[in-house]
C-alpha cells in the first residue's frame, strides 16, 4: 500500500455519505483533500469533520447535471493551483423505484445518463492527463452490483456505464503510473441506499481506499468491493 500523505484529492458528492467517509479516510492518512457539493453550504458539516486532521481542505460546489455546471466545478478545482492526484467519481442519482417498468420517464433517464455517466467522462478529462504528466494518478469511479431490477433502470444502466468507461480507460493508461478502478460500496444505508440497506455507511471505510492505496503497478480497469 502507498503512502498518500500530502497528495491531493477531489471527491465529488462529499459533503454526505459515502463520499464523507472517503475524505475522513483520506484525510486520516493524511493526504489533502477537496470537498465536493451542490451548494457551498451543504460542505459545512464535512468540513467541520476534517477540522480534526492536520490536512489542506478546500470546498467547491456545483451541479453535476449539466455542462456549464460540471465546467464550474472544473474551474473552481483548477483555481486552487494545486494537482488533483487522486480523482474519486462517487457523486450519483438514483431515479425513483417504478413497480411499472416501462414508465421510466425521459428526463428520468437523461438526468440518471449526465450525473451518473457523463459528469465521470468530464472530470476524467479534465484531470487525468495531468496525473499522466506527472506519472501518479488514482481515478475511482463508483459503480453498483445493483443488477435483475429494470425497476430501478435508469440508474443501474448509468452505473454500468460508469463501469464501462473505467474499463476502456484502464488499457490506456497502462505505463503511466495511473491507475483507474471502480468501487461497488455494496448496499449501505445513505438518503440514495436507503434505511433497510445491509451496512452502514461507516462501513465502506477502509475497503473504500483499497483503489486509492494500489502500487503504480497494481489493479487497473477492476472493481473493488468496499466490504
Amino acid at each position: 500500500m502507498i503512502d498518500i500523505k500530502n497528495k491531493n484529492a477531489l471527491v465529488t458528492g462529499s459533503s454526505r455519505g459515502i463520499g464523507q467517509q472517503i475524505v475522513l479516510g483520506l484525510a486520516a492518512k493524511g493526504c489533502n483533500v477537496v470537498v465536493h457539493g451542490r451548494k457551498q453550504e451543504n460542505c459545512n458539516n464535512t468540513l467541520e469533520l476534517l477540522k480534526a486532521y492536520d490536512v489542506k481542505v478546500h470546498a467547491v460546489h456545483g451541479e453535476l447535471s449539466e455542462e456549464e455546471s460540471i465546467n464550474s466545478v472544473i474551474k473552481q478545482v483548477k483555481d486552487l493551483n494545486i494537482s488533483i492526484d487522486i480523482l474519486y467519481n462517487n457523486a450519483a442519482i438514483m431515479t425513483s423505484y417504478r413497480e411499472d417498468f416501462w414508465s421510466h420517464s425521459w428526463e428520468e433517464w437523461m438526468e440518471s445518463m449526465k450525473t451518473n455517466v457523463l459528469s465521470v467522462y468530464k472530470l476524467s478529462s479534465a484531470f487525468i492527463p495531468a496525473m499522466i504528466d506527472n506519472g501518479f494518478g488514482r481515478v475511482v469511479n463508483l459503480v453498483s452490483g445493483i443488477k435483475d431490477q429494470p425497476e430501478l433502470l435508469p440508474y443501474s444502466t448509468s452505473k454500468w456505464a460508469a463501469s464501462k468507461i473505467t474499463i476502456d480507460l484502464a488499457v490506456k493508461l497502462d505505463g503511466t503510473g495511473v491507475r483507474i478502478n471502480s468501487l461497488d460500496p455494496q448496499w449501505i444505508s445513505t438518503d440514495l441506499g436507503g434505511e433497510f440497506a445491509d451496512h452502514s455507511v461507516e462501513e465502506v471505510l477502509p475497503g473504500a481506499l483499497q483503489p486509492v492505496l494500489i502500487e503504480n503497478d497494481g489493479p487497473n480497469g477492476e472493481t473493488f468491493s468496499a466490504i
